[in-house]
């Protein structure tokens, strides 16, 4: 029969325990999903947990599932770092060998000043931050000079903020684009991202029109060869922004979790052959960095929910995929992503439960996906399609 569809969603920040190398960033003590847990006195995802979530780790209120339904592991990250683009192009096969630069100190004055230059304003902040915290400290200079506000994190990120009363939408995007186009050589960062802010001195709030505008993929990846080989290669939720749309034959743009598990409701009832490859972001914009472990656990019940629904609806020729790009453990001190072990859950009609063990790399995904979808797969990924069909 074979497999015509793959549904591949990233539960965004999702990790599953420190990768050995994460003392190196500080993550030692990082396990998103098992302290997020603990933290709550237990999680409440009953279809993952019958697909065999709880056989990954001691997590509670997850218990292992004797008779698993779903193929179950984990995967280890082969690129340097941790960052969303990275986690999302090591899934398709593109593994990055160099990190991406940070700027612990805020950005060089030159390059600031090429960019107030560029965009006709003067700029607040360069520094790192947390985004609801800077908005509060600057947002009030902000309204009163129009100035938009610079800062970044210990991730590769260049984040402009902006009152959508100050600075309309689109102008905040050109302002982005302005910046990722001086952001290169060894100012390359992997994101220059858009934070649209609305409310007033005290009560700030971040609205869901942020834009991430990435550095384009470092070559061919798995969706380049689906989509040239005539299969429809969906992105939902931010990856046409990961991926600067490069390798997408559809797109849909979501802002939250509900409005991508929504829509993923909507397009498995539609025909066609190919991948749909989704980020779901919540997990980590609104809780991980927040260090919400309740709101985080929440979020994971409410997905859980979409999945067993999704399921009910999946074809014999479809393949379910949930796994994560990186960890962002809301229980560390730290606000930021963290070097982690991601978990591989695989489901479908056809699929052969068991487990599929510890993977060297997220690349195992792509591989399995294109010789699923094509019938072979270019590397560097080893396929785990003779385990599961």
């Amino acid at each position: 029969m074979g497999i015509h569809r793959v549904f591949l969603i990233v539960f965004d920040g999702v990790g599953i325990g420190a990768l050995p190398d994460a003392a190196r960033f500080g993550d030692q003590d990082s396990n998103t999903l098992v302290n997020t847990a603990r933290a709550v006195t237990g999680l409440s995802v009953p279809f993952l947990q019958s697909m065999g979530i709880g056989n990954l780790a001691p997590i509670a209120g997850v218990p292992p599932a004797r008779r698993a339904t779903g193929a179950y592991g984990v995967m280890g990250e082969a690129s340097a770092g941790k960052d969303t683009l990275t986690g999302h192009f090591e899934m398709t096969q593109l593994v990055v060998a160099s990190p991406f630069p940070v700027f612990p100190g805020g950005f060089p004055a030159d390059l600031i000043r090429r960019f107030e230059d560029a965009i006709g304003r003067r700029t607040l902040g360069n520094k790192p931050a947390s985004g609801t915290v800077i908005i509060e400290e600057l947002g009030p200079e902000h309204l009163a000079t129009g100035y938009p506000i610079v800062y970044t994190s210990a991730d590769s990120v260049f984040q402009v903020a902006a009152h959508t009363d100050v600075v309309p939408l689109e102008e905040l995007y050109g302002f982005c684009r302005t910046a990722r186009s001086l952001l290169r050589g060894e100012y390359a960062v992997a994101r220059v991202i858009a934070r649209p802010f609305t409310g007033r001195p005290g009560s700030f709030k971040r609205t869901s029109e942020r834009r991430d505008f990435g550095l384009e993929p470092p070559g061919p990846s798995s969706l380049d060869r689906l989509a040239g080989s005539g299969k429809r290669v969906w992105g939902i939720g931010k990856i046409e922004d990961i991926f600067s749309g490069r390798g997408l034959t559809d797109r849909r743009h979501t802002t939250n979790n509900a409005e991508t598990l929504a829509f993923l409701l909507e397009l498995v009832k539609r025909d066609f052959s190919g991948l749909v490859f989704a980020n779901c972001g919540d997990f980590d914009t609104l809780y991980g960095h927040r260090n919400d472990p309740v709101g985080f656990a929440r979020a994971l019940s409410e997905a859980d929910r979409s999945l067993a629904d999704l399921f009910v609806l999946l074809k014999k020729e479809d393949l379910l995929i949930v796994t994560a790009d990186h960890g962002c453990d809301p229980t560390t001190a730290s606000t930021d992503h963290s070097r982690e072990y991601v978990p591989l859950i695989v489901a479908g009609l056809q699929v052969r439960p068991g487990p599929l063990g510890t993977r060297s790399t997220f690349a195992d995904v792509g591989a399995t996906v294109e010789e699923l979808l094509l019938g072979e797969s270019p590397g560097p990924g080893t396929s785990f399609a003779r385990q599961i069909l």
